[in-house]
């Protein structure tokens, strides 16, 4: 005889066959045509494959974003937590505002600009000295991980002579949060990582409220335990790496892919901050977020039941043809680019979108302005890949050399 959950679960299938027919490797490999499909027909739908209702369409990402009561972040099962704690990526509600709180006023725009313009203007131009007379590089290594990784370890407080470690302890967790979402246990590898990283950020708190936002975090009015803190740094670190690594990436490749809209970058320099908005709508650095819902729901007729989980797909979300016509074509002059929900959207929305942003546009420009005639080496190795997290396994270009 049947188990309950066998019948409800071939139920499911039959009622979202495309839905049921999505593969891991599909959505690793170049999701969009899959998320279009399913956005038409089945934009919340269950896939047995993920273990999860996927959402795609724009509205309803939305509301499921903005509703943190009825779908909560707060669950055993969420990804990162896994691996790092308890966090403000993680809680809801009140502990989720005593665990942003703190962090949250370094991160505006007018702070961000004061005390990172300089530094990540000069890391960049550091980055691109060593590789400018080679005449080819690949820019993920070269630049875009080490400066993510350089520009965060200083936010942190963990000193120009961390990045190595930095980029190391990222990759461990991102691989160990991509298996977690594939259905597979905690890495050990993951956690070890994240031991090596508590070490660090722990010293750099005890080196005084000077050193980092990271220790003015454990100081003064609304501050959190040390302890309680440090998944806080690590959610900043990882979020801060992953997201800047990603846009700069992702950013090159669709100018380099585009020349007619690299030409216009080019003659009207204003228009790189759209651009850069355009790549992140077309490619967010991560593709889905998730979140469980805290009762049974019903979401544009589709029955979900307490406690499952809702992933929900910003990758599908912008490229919704209801809010971004044409939307799978790269258009540095779209009027809404900057709509998207590639930073999500709600109490979660990403508290380092600006420092972003700002890595982002120093570092595309001057890569434009220094690598002349710049172009890539094997477009097909630079799509971008990824089920959680979105951007080209390799970047190498080549230049004219001065």
């Amino acid at each position: 005889m049947r188990r309950p959950e066998e019948v409800v679960g071939e139920r499911r299938e039959r009622r979202n066959p495309l839905g049921a027919a999505l593969t891991v490797a599909a959505l690793d490999a170049d999701p969009h045509p899959h998320l279009a499909r399913l956005r038409r027909t089945e934009p919340v739908s269950w896939v047995p494959a993920l273990g999860a209702w996927l959402v795609t369409r724009r509205d309803l990402a939305l509301r499921v974003m903005r509703d943190p009561e009825t779908f909560t972040v707060d669950d055993p099962r969420f990804s990162t937590g896994r691996i790092v704690g308890r966090s403000m990526l993680n809680t809801d509600g009140a502990e989720h505002d005593r665990h942003r709180g703190p962090f949250a006023p370094p991160f505006r725009v007018g702070p961000v600009r004061r005390q990172f313009s300089t530094f990540v203007a000069a890391e960049t131009d550091r980055l691109l000295d060593a590789v400018a007379r080679d005449g080819e590089c690949d820019l993920r290594r070269s630049l875009t991980g080490p400066l993510a990784a350089a520009v965060i370890g200083h936010a942190v407080g963990l000193g120009p002579s961390s990045t190595p470690s930095v980029l190391s302890w990222y990759a461990t967790i991102v691989e160990g949060v991509t298996r977690i979402t594939a259905g597979e246990p905690v890495p050990q590898a993951a956690r070890t990582a994240f031991g090596e990283l508590r070490e660090a950020v722990l010293a750099a708190m005890d080196r005084g409220p000077g050193s980092s936002l990271v220790a003015a975090a454990v100081r003064g009015a609304g501050a959190l335990d040390p302890e309680e803190a440090v998944p806080d740094a690590a959610v900043i670190m990882f979020g801060g790496i992953e997201t800047t690594d990603a846009m700069i990436a992702n950013a090159v490749l669709h100018l380099l892919l585009h020349p007619d809209q690299a030409a216009l970058v080019e003659a009207e320099p204003d228009l790189l901050q759209n651009a850069i908005e355009e790549s992140l709508r077309l490619e967010p650095a991560a593709a889905v977020i998730d979140r469980y819902a805290t009762r049974d729901v019903e979401l544009d007729g589709a029955a979900i039941e307490a406690g499952e989980p809702v992933t929900i797909s910003l990758a599908g979300a912008n490229r919704d043809p209801a809010a971004f016509a044409e939307p799978d074509r790269f258009d540095v002059r779209r009027a809404n680019a900057r709509v998207h929900v590639a930073f999500a959207h709600g109490p979660h929305v990403c508290i380092g979108l600006h420092l972003a942003r700002l890595e982002a546009r120093t570092a595309v420009a001057r890569v434009l302005e220094r690598l002349p005639a710049l172009r890539l080496v094997e477009p097909r190795e630079a799509a971008p890949r990824g089920l959680v997290f979105r951007k080209p396994p390799v970047l190498r270009v080549r230049w004219d050399r001065s």
